[in-house]
């Protein structure tokens, strides 16, 4: 995975990991959820990477948008 860059410094996301048509989101808790675009959608999807390369709003897109706080594929407690 590789560590977020969290530039307003205040996330809860820790590291990210981009796949094909997937997104892999480690929060600080150590919980991994995994993102894919069956679960949460293709445009979800390809605007959770652009975020996480970004480094910035990640945390926040995923707990404003239902559709993707609730549509992950797999969670992996503390990873």
């Amino acid at each position: 995975m590789e560590r977020y860059r969290n530039l307003s410094g205040d996330s809860g996301v820790e590291a990210y990991a981009l796949g094909d048509g997937c997104v892999a989101v480690r929060f600080s808790s150590g919980v991994t959820y995994w993102y894919t675009d069956a679960s949460a959608g293709a445009d979800q999807v390809a605007e959770l990477s652009r975020l996480a390369l970004r480094g910035q709003g990640l945390s926040t897109y995923i707990s404003t948008h239902p559709e993707v706080s609730a549509g992950y594929a797999r969670k992996d407690p503390h990873d």
